[in-house]
């Protein structure tokens, strides 16, 4: 309800701003016309009305930035608090059943293991948040080492898989490169493993049901090393594919909108790959035709 009145105050703003620039435009069109005799006068008119019609445009523009900012921040608070109060809920509820009456030793076992894995996601979505606070600050010095950036991938994916509890036909990893070529990059571990983590958990995530997801890792030049994770989910809107990697955004998407989120994962992919150098951008045909993260990096030829 609260997004539906943002929007139309969204283009309540808009249709103002273009009515306020077209009359602005027209009365010193006319003044113009009808002093144009007058060259001091028209020129000093013309500069005057060029920036009272720049200011509103520039004034209407900010508004609306600012309203699908704080619709961002408000959907991004919406989904922490779901985020973490799931997990909270449902721990506290396995903690009183066992507080309450006694179960036999296969039930408790099986309690424990469901609160594992809601602590695990509360931790997930804690991290998510703190890692975004990290991205934003740019001059955060990365720890640089070599590292074999298909030892990692595979490392991530094992996770994955895990996490999950995924065959290996439904996430499966091929490494293709040449025999003489290696996969070193010079980066920070720990930041890198957080980047592929979360492209391999949002293909999981939006896979609509069935899993399959296909990660491929080969060389886009000499000089650049090219990691493709493809599924066949929900898909993206093509409209969509360069807002995804912003800050809270998610995309307007009936599937999409199923899958909790915080907005974050992408957004923290794309600043760690930047500081390392590369780039990351996304593939997809529209809704129900699944999508491709594809992440470049520096390869070091040392």
């Amino acid at each position: 309800m609260r997004i539906a009145s943002r929007r139309r105050a969204s283009i309540f703003f808009l249709v103002l701003g273009v009515c306020l620039a077209g009359v602005a435009v027209a009365v010193g069109g006319g003044w113009i016309i009808l002093n144009w005799k007058l060259d001091l006068k028209v020129f000093l008119g013309m500069i005057f009305f060029g920036a009272m019609t720049a200011g509103i445009i520039l004034n209407t523009s900010f508004l609306i930035r600012e309203i699908r900012r704080n619709e961002q921040h408000d959907s991004f608070i919406n989904a922490v608090t779901h985020e973490l109060k799931t997990p909270i809920a449902s721990i506290r509820l396995y903690l009183q059943t066992l507080q309450s009456r006694e179960v036999d030793a296969a039930q408790r076992h099986e309690f424990y293991r469901l609160m594992l894995a809601d602590s695990d996601r509360l931790l997930n979505t804690v991290e998510q948040v703190l890692k975004a606070g990290e991205a934003g600050h740019r001059r955060k010095s990365l720890q640089r080492v070599p590292l074999d950036f298909a030892g990692l991938v595979r490392e991530c994916v094992e996770t994955a898989r895990t996490r999950y509890h995924l065959p290996a036909q439904a996430l499966r990893l091929h490494v293709e490169l040449p025999s003489d070529a290696g996969a070193t990059v010079i980066g920070d571990a720990e930041d890198l493993r957080t980047a592929i983590s979360n492209v391999l958990d949002n293909a999981v995530k939006y896979s609509d049901g069935k899993v399959d997801v296909e990660v491929r890792l080969e060389l886009r030049d000499e000089k650049r090393l090219k990691l493709r994770v493809r599924d066949q989910g929900v898909g993206i809107p093509v409209e969509e594919l360069k807002r995804i990697f912003r800050r809270f955004y998610r995309a307007r998407n009936r599937l999409l909108s199923k899958v909790k989120g915080t907005g974050l994962g992408l957004f923290i992919v794309r600043a760690i790959v930047r500081k390392h150098g590369g780039e990351v951008f996304a593939e997809s045909q529209g809704e129900g035709h699944g999508a491709t993260i594809i992440l470049e990096l520096p390869r070091s030829v040392a």
